[in-house]
């Protein structure tokens, strides 16, 4: 079966120092991998470097036996790949229901898991209640909530989510956001997941990823993960 994703020697890095380097791995269908790592690890420098934004990445990147590292960003997104980025700030001037409908716009390839405006306030009826709300109106979660919904009207098969924890509040990590990756991972949805939060990306994650010193130190299923306690204070400081 070829890899959803398959990553081989991928390097990048800004002002000519290394971030990452000589990183190797692939993703199969269904698959929910968390990529950890210390503060400057390299992780935001890996998502980006998968939908070429920022410095030109060496090494190759292919999305379902395509090459994309030379691709423009919005030729990658248009090949069934989402990045839900840090900072849930995109049009705050608008509201709910007028941004999960500019996610909508733009032509996609064929989906495994088609997604509407329906089924989006069906997964998600806070959204439903809130889609009159201004975004810059809502909470951290609900914005979270949002970022995801979008996401997933671009009939994406493949979620990439960059520290969806940053900023929220335990309860709100606890009662939206881990349910709603818990979800995804139910609804077969391939899912790539850079956290800081290790209680959540365990929680949602069935293999984990260690980027450390530019490269990956640990790839292996969650279990083991939990039976490495050096690597996780070694590497992650637990």
């Amino acid at each position: 079966m070829t890899p959803v994703l398959d990553i081989n020697g991928l390097g990048n890095g800004y002002g000519g120092a290394d971030v990452i380097s000589g990183i190797s791995f692939a993703i199969t269908e269904g698959e929910s991998v968390a990529i950890l790592g210390r503060n400057g690890a390299g992780k935001t420098t890996l998502l980006h470097s998968i939908f070429n934004i920022g410095p030109p990445c060496t090494g190759q990147v292919l999305l379902n036996g395509h090459p994309i590292a030379r691709l423009p960003t919005y030729r990658i997104a248009r090949m069934g790949v989402a990045l839900v980025p840090q900072g849930r700030d995109g049009f705050p001037e608008l509201r709910v229901r007028e941004s999960l409908r500019l996610a909508t716009l733009t032509a996609r390839v064929a989906s495994s898991h088609p997604c509407t405006m329906e089924t989006i306030y069906q997964q998600f009826p806070r959204l439903y209640e809130r889609r009159n709300t201004l975004c810059a109106n809502l909470s951290g979660g609900e914005r979270q909530m949002l970022a995801l919904a979008r996401a997933l009207l671009t009939q994406a098969s493949l979620i990439v989510l960059d520290e969806p924890s940053e900023g929220l509040a335990p309860m709100a990590i606890r009662d939206m956001l881990q349910p709603e990756l818990l979800k995804l991972r139910n609804q077969g949805y391939t899912v790539l997941l850079a956290e800081q939060n290790i209680a959540l990306a365990l929680a949602v994650a069935t293999r984990v990823i260690i980027l450390s010193d530019r490269k990956i130190i640990f790839d292996d299923s969650t279990q083991e993960f939990r039976k490495n306690p050096d690597i996780q204070r070694m590497h992650l400081g637990l």
